[in-house]
């Protein structure tokens, strides 16, 4: 039996339920025989969980032609010792990444390394990354999270570009207030990745995903950056809206300041053919025990991919 709209919508906003429920998360990866099939669905989406296996898989990939983005996924750090440990193993990334022959971004949430703990350590880690990225020859891609938590994000972003000016933001096209926060960041150099929005939030402050509002609001956003100069990443796996896109700006999305990204295990196939038509391309590749929250928004982005989690799983016994 075909699921319909509105089943698949519930579906959807129960995945990102669950994943902002940090008490749900906790027991399952408390539970070694349910941790351990959790992952095994995690594993289409990560590269592994620890940095060497970020820069393996993309070694393995370098002849694909994308550039690349690195996260060490993980938000909601509310330790602050935590939040500095986090900050340190970004800084290992960004060594890593220095010393080998491929180059990436490192993306990031700043609740990561410690915003929600205070703005104040949120701000201090982030700067030390930007160095440690500029130092690396690279630099920072700073993550959208939760409306909640935009005007902190934008306000740390705003004091490292201050300092960093390469560093990037993230602005989801479906939040209401993103037009003025696009008239905000465009005042700075970085790129601006445009996604989607994968977080559960009410009608108040967001169309719904994949509502033509949506689609609209995020075709505008593209088409005035690209239309700016400005360097926006067009970060999407939706074929029906590349297909759109391509229709509205033609060879304008050809043009150096735009590229096309995607995350690791999505929009494979994809990504590889705008490559191949000779779009620039770039693929977001993640890592690290702390998938919960962003592995169950890959799956509630499209909740089909419910039934790709359960082959990915496999046959299991009863867990105890």
């Amino acid at each position: 039996m075909l699921m319909n709209d509105e089943t698949l919508s519930r579906a959807a906003d129960t995945l990102r339920a669950w994943a902002l429920d940090e008490d749900l998360k906790a027991r399952v990866l408390a539970h070694p025989e349910a941790a351990a099939v959790a992952k095994r669905a995690a594993l289409r989406y990560i590269a592994g969980e620890d940095a060497a296996s970020a820069l393996r898989l993309l070694e393995a990939n370098a002849d694909r032609g994308h550039r690349w983005s690195i996260e060490l996924v993980g938000e909601s750090v509310r330790d602050a010792r935590v939040a500095d440990e986090q900050t340190a193993e970004f800084i290992d990334l960004a060594r890593r990444i220095s010393e080998s022959d491929q180059t990436a971004t490192i993306s990031l949430d700043l609740s990561h390394i410690g915003s929600v703990v205070s703005p104040e350590l949120g701000l201090r880690n982030g700067l030390t990354l930007a160095q440690a990225a500029r130092d690396a020859g690279t630099s920072l891609m700073i993550s959208a999270e939760g409306s909640d938590r935009t005007d902190l994000v934008l306000s740390i972003y705003e004091q490292i570009a201050d300092a960093f000016p390469e560093t990037g933001i993230t602005l989801q096209a479906r939040l209401h207030r993103t037009p003025a926060d696009l008239d905000r960041v465009l005042d700075r150099p970085g790129p601006i990745r445009v996604v989607k929005g994968a977080f559960l939030e009410s009608t108040e402050v967001a169309y719904p995903r994949d509502s033509a509002p949506m689609t609209a609001a995020y075709i505008s956003m593209v088409t005035r950056l690209v239309g700016s100069g400005h360097r926006v990443n067009v970060a999407t796996h939706d074929a029906n809206l590349v297909a759109a896109l391509e229709g509205a700006l033609g060879d304008d999305l050809r043009q150096p300041h735009v590229e096309f990204e995607m995350l690791q295990g999505l929009g494979t196939e994809l990504l590889d053919d705008l490559r191949r038509r000779g779009l620039a391309t770039r693929e977001y590749l993640v890592y690290g025990p702390e998938w919960w929250l962003y592995v169950l928004n890959r799956i509630a982005e499209h909740p089909e991919r419910v039934i790709e989690a359960i082959a990915d799983i496999g046959p299991i016994a009863l867990l105890a």
